[in-house]
């Protein structure tokens, strides 16, 4: 045996034994966040649910006919309460709730929001059998933060897509037509039947509820939006306790100030919230704000004026009627504000107490 093949050998050998030495590979071998995405996935699930909502609808010929719809909820309360959207149970004959270990359970609404598309309902389940899922907070969210969704796509049970924070404070129209605000925009894929289901942080805590996507083939194309969990935190005890949701109430009819009107107008600010109308008996007009008195024309239309408008609320600029609706909505009822009007060419600071807006 020469040189050569020996020194062969003692290679292949210390080859061997440095394999021998070195740490055992796993295939399954996880990266810090999909460790992290598991961990979620297994402790949230139990606590996401399946709404299959049943509604009658009627065909072609005027006959009623069932139509079945499906949506995604999340416990959020031991004693069987579950949050949801409020178009995934709108107009149902019958809620159907599974659970993540298959058992189906009849829902009943509790109470609704449509303006939020929030919806509580309940079911009579066992405490063992009910996981409910953290509450956290939407007010210090960031664009870039990872976000997980877990829902009910095309029924397909309970499923995990993660994403990012796309962008926050986004504004969408509801079904009812009206402007939902701060909204959180997020790429997680959200597809029909993700409908309220949580959106959860990285540690399980649920930072909105999944509501709307935005495409043009009824599919996920990465723009989807939640509502942020600090708006159901405030409206949640209102849904239980009252079936429905007592939003605040300042009595006025509103027109928008433009510049252009402003400054045809005589008036020595370029935007603000004119008051058309004080209903009587209302809180502002306890309070002393006026309506207009008289109307003129600009241009081809007719204005409302010498009724007061609004420049400020609480200490916070109103540029337009939407700003104060806005404004004014982050109240409750029975508070009482400040609003600086102008009147008359002078700045006045008016203190009202917010009444509960009518319901209808």
């Amino acid at each position: 045996m020469n040189l050569r093949h020996l020194l062969s050998i003692f290679a292949w050998s210390l080859l061997f034994s440095v394999v021998l030495s070195l740490p055992t590979w796993e295939a399954s071998a996880l990266t810090e966040e999909e460790e992290n995405n598991i961990r979620v996935y297994r402790s949230a699930a139990p606590g996401v649910v399946n709404i299959t909502s049943i509604v009658l609808e009627r065909d072609f010929f005027l006959r009623l006919i069932p139509r079945e719809g499906a949506g995604s909820g999340a416990i959020i309360d031991p004693r069987g309460y579950i949050l949801t959207n409020n178009h995934v149970i709108k107009d149902a004959r019958r809620i159907e709730v599974t659970l993540l270990d298959g058992s189906k359970w009849r829902g009943k609404l509790v109470g609704a929001d449509p303006e939020n598309d929030l919806a509580v309902i309940r079911i009579d389940a066992p405490e063992s059998k009910l996981h409910p899922l953290p509450l956290g907070s939407s007010k210090d969210l960031q664009v870039g933060q990872k976000v997980l969704a877990i829902g009910n796509p095309f029924g397909l049970g309970v499923t995990l897509t993660t994403g990012v924070i796309s962008s926050l404070g986004r504004s969408i129209r509801s079904e009812t037509g009206g402007l939902m605000e701060d909204l959180i925009q997020t790429d997680a894929a959200i597809n029909p039947g993700n409908s309220g289901g949580p959106l959860l942080d990285s540690e399980g805590r649920i930072i909105g509820i999944n509501t709307a996507i935005i495409s043009p083939s009824g599919g996920s194309v990465g723009i989807g939006f939640a509502v942020p969990v600090d708006t159901a935190k405030r409206i949640i005890p209102d849904l239980i306790e009252k079936g429905y949701v007592s939003y605040p109430w300042l009595g006025v009819s509103l027109f928008p100030l433009l510049p252009g009107m402003a400054k045809s107008l005589g008036l020595k600010t370029e935007r603000g919230a004119l008051i058309v109308e004080v209903v009587r008996g209302g809180p502002a007009d306890r309070a002393g704000l006026r309506g207009s008195s008289r109307l003129i024309q600009v241009g081809n239309a007719l204005i409302p004026v010498g009724g007061d408008v609004v420049v400020a609320f609480e200490g916070q600029p109103v540029d337009s009627s939407e700003t104060l609706v806005r404004l004014l909505r982050k109240h409750r009822p029975g508070d009482r504000v400040r609003l600086r009007v102008l009147r008359e060419g002078r700045l006045v600071d008016i203190p009202v107490t917010l009444g509960e807006r009518p319901r209808g």
